[in-house]
């Protein structure tokens, strides 16, 4: 259902049981998928890839040029999977040239009011963005992710698998899968031991990433401290992933405890 007042071109791709609410646009590039709801007054523009069953909420505007002084009106690109929600006064950007000109989002996220999402970002799936999370560009999150509200991430950081953000932090350094991060600029405060028991992880397996923590981050040469890890802990699948995420960028910063020597 169309309402009388949304203004949607006649080049735009809208699929069945797609609900478009009242003032509503839809630019010529658009692309909405299966039983997909927009309340009212939503704005989505650009070449912008819409899933099935996304619910986005009155104002919202999606899809509208990057905000990146290096964008040259170049052919850029947004993804957005299924079953995701887009709360009042989200945006989110499509992609540059410099970050490959995709912006891709995954399933099973909330963004709650008014959150960012910049240029060239890579959401996953499963994530929680609380109240006014502004999102810099190039900006990975993996899945299971929780950023707290009014949380500002630094352009080009990772945010592991199942780590959560304290609220009102700036996030500058990475931070690792199932790790917990916070502060004015944020310090690894310990392990996501809540998401890790919601996410059924055994509690042998949540002794050995603890146990791997503790021996990764007892000093600041984290690297070194990982090759002088036990082989077993090594193999165990969730401190894999930990590891597997440390090595993969060792340009980037990773947030360490606060005070390690």
């Amino acid at each position: 259902m169309i309402h009388k007042t949304a203004i949607v071109d006649s080049k735009a791709k809208i699929f069945e049981n797609v609900e478009i609410g009242p003032y509503s646009i839809i630019g010529p590039e658009v692309e909405i998928g299966p039983n997909t709801i927009l309340h009212s007054h939503v704005n989505i523009v650009g070449n912008t890839k819409i899933g099935k069953n996304n619910h986005i909420y009155p104002f919202a505007s999606i899809g509208t040029p990057p905000q990146d002084l290096k964008y040259k009106g170049e052919k850029n690109f947004l993804v957005i999977g299924n079953n995701n929600k887009f709360r009042e006064y989200v945006n989110i950007n499509p992609g540059t040239e410099q970050g490959g000109r995709a912006t891709k989002i995954g399933n099973d996220n909330l963004f709650m009011v008014y959150c960012h999402v910049a240029h060239d970002c890579k959401i996953a799936n499963n994530i929680v963005l609380a109240n006014n999370v502004q999102v810099g560009g190039h900006v990975t999150i993996e899945n299971y992710a929780i950023v707290g509200g009014s949380c500002a991430i630094h352009q080009f950081s990772r945010i592991g698998e199942a780590a959560m953000i304290g609220g009102m932090t700036g996030v500058l350094s990475d931070v690792i899968p199932f790790g917990l991060s916070l502060g004015n600029r944020n310090n690894l405060m310990g392990l996501n031991l809540i998401g890790l028991r919601r996410s059924k992880i055994s509690n042998e397996n949540i002794k050995k990433i603890q146990l791997a923590y503790e021996q990764i981050f007892k000093s600041v040469n984290f690297r070194k401290n990982i090759d002088d890890l036990d082989e077993e802990l090594k193999e165990n699948e969730f401190i894999k992933k930990i590891i597997t995420f440390i090595n993969n960028d060792k340009k980037r910063p990773i947030s360490l405890p606060p005070g390690i020597k």
